[in-house]
Formats: structure tokens, sequence, C-alpha cells
């Protein structure tokens, strides 16, 4: 082989630098370990059993029989029963104003704890009280309130006792979500602005602001989420209010005729629910 011929053949043999030979999907997973094949296997098998049944749900609230666990045959008779009861709406709109009211609170509260906490040489005990509520069961935080509330302090429940509930479960999250891009933000950008004349307020309006804002949001849109899907401390500190949760409990579990209804409206709120948790992940994990 001449000279040229085997320069020629090199260069076509090495990659460019900088970019990395595409290999079929096939060959990777059959050249990678068993470990990385169970990793990947139970992986599929994790997702298949939390999303299996959403989509199924999906499916069969199209069925004209959902409860004989057949899809068909298919029938939009159920979204029409829906459509027309306006029941639900009432605790739809409560559900939507409750969780609107939390994850604004959650924001607020969140943001400023988290930039307190950051500035505290030993912020390991208020951390723990703040995020104590995520070990503490559900059950027990909505009977603990509701006899302390109604018991003890004798005051009638509903929108507002709904609200301490629900900003007890979903605080911590929110904490957690806005601590997150809190600890990541470089303080030298504000004492450059403070030494160019910048006022405390300017700086955290114009600098750390926006640069918080995509933990913020997030904090906010789980808050809501959590809010709008709380049943269990609802049951307890609801009085005399329905919430979105507790219309499909109460409809599922007195009559079994409703539950095809109960279906198309999951249906619907999981349809609404998705799309704001993918707007989650999207601004929490996709800007850099």
């Amino acid at each position: 082989m001449t000279p040229a011929v085997t320069s020629v053949a090199e260069t076509n043999a090495i990659p460019p630098r900088g970019r990395k030979m595409q290999r079929p999907l096939l060959d990777r997973i059959a050249e990678a370990s068993g470990w990385n094949v169970v990793a990947i296997a139970l992986g599929t098998i994790a997702l298949a059993l939390i999303y299996g049944p959403l989509i199924w749900l999906g499916v069969m609230s199209f069925s004209a029989e959902p409860l004989s666990g057949k899809p068909y045959p298919l029938t939009f008779a159920h979204y029409g029963l829906l459509f027309s009861n306006d029941k639900w709406h009432a605790p739809f709109v409560k559900s939507v104003v409750l969780g609107l009211v939390v994850a604004l609170a959650c924001m607020i509260v969140g943001t400023f704890l988290a930039r307190a906490l950051v500035r505290l040489k030993r912020p390991g005990g208020v951390l723990f009280v703040a995020l104590l509520p995520l070990f503490v069961p559900g059950l027990t935080i909505g009977a603990a309130l509701f006899i302390f509330l109604r018991t003890t302090l004798d005051l009638r429940l509903g929108m507002w006792s709904l609200f301490i509930g629900h900003m007890v479960w979903a605080f911590p999250f929110a904490l957690l979500l806005i601590l997150i891009v809190t600890i990541r933000f470089d303080v030298k950008l504000i004492q450059a602005a403070e030494d160019l004349g910048a006022k405390p307020l300017r700086c955290f309006l114009d600098i750390e602001l926006p640069l918080l804002m995509p933990g913020i949001s997030g904090a906010g849109i789980f808050s809501f989420l959590l809010s709008f899907n709380e049943l269990l401390r609802s049951t307890f500190l609801r009085g005399s209010e329905t919430t979105m949760p507790v219309y499909n409990w109460a409809m599922a579990s007195a009559q079994q005729s409703q539950v095809p209804i109960v279906f198309s409206l999951s249906t619907l709120i999981l349809a609404v629910t998705l799309p704001l948790m993918g707007g989650l992940f999207f601004m929490l994990f996709a800007r850099k």
C-alpha cells in the first residue's frame, strides 16, 4: 500500500477531534455489563408500573363499561355526563384557588427563608425544623391540626384551615427546590453591585431574583400540584368545604354508577397535571 493510500485510510479510520463515534444502540447494550442490563430492565419495569396505570386510566375513560376492564366499545358518553354535571365546578374552583394561594405563600416564604439559611453559619437546626413535616405521616398531621384548631381552640374549620394543612405539607418541598438555586447563587454579584452604589432592594430585584426564579417558579408549580391533589389532610380540615380530591373520593365511594365519571374527571386532571410537571422539570434541569 502506498504512503498516500495509507494516509487516507488512517484519516478515514480516526474520528475528528472533539467528536465521538456514534455506535448503534444494540451494540452498546451488548457491550454493557450485566449490572447495567439489570439496571435498564428494572428501570423499564418501574416506569411501566408508574405510567402504565395512568395511560390505562385514560383509555378506560373512553370505555362504555370501564368497570368490566375492557376498553371497548369506545364512547364519549362519560365525558358528556361530566360536562353536563355542574356539581364538580365549585370543588374544582376551590381547589384551584387554594392551590394558587398555597403556591404563592410557599414561593414568598420559601424564598426569604432560603436566603436566610444560606447566610447562617449553622443552618442545620432551622432546616431540620422546616423539613420535619416531610417525615410525619399525613394522617398524623391532619389529626393533630384538627384537634388543635377545632377541639382545643374551638375554631370553625374551612378554607383557612385547609390552607394551613396544605401549607404545612407543601412548604418543605418548596423550600428544598428554592435552596437548590439559592446555594448555587454567586454572592459576589451582589457585592459588585453594592460597590457600584446599588441599594439592597435593587440588588435583589435586578440581580438575585431573576437568577433564583427557575427554582422559585418550580417551587410554586410543585406546591400547587401538592395542594390540588391533597386528600388525606383535607378530610380532617375541610369543615363544610369540598375540594376536588374530596369530591372525587366521595363520588367513587358513595355511588358505583358515578365511577366512570370519576375516571373521566381524573383523566382531565391528569392531562393538566402532566404538562405542569413537565414544565417544572424543564425549568429545573434544562436551564443552564
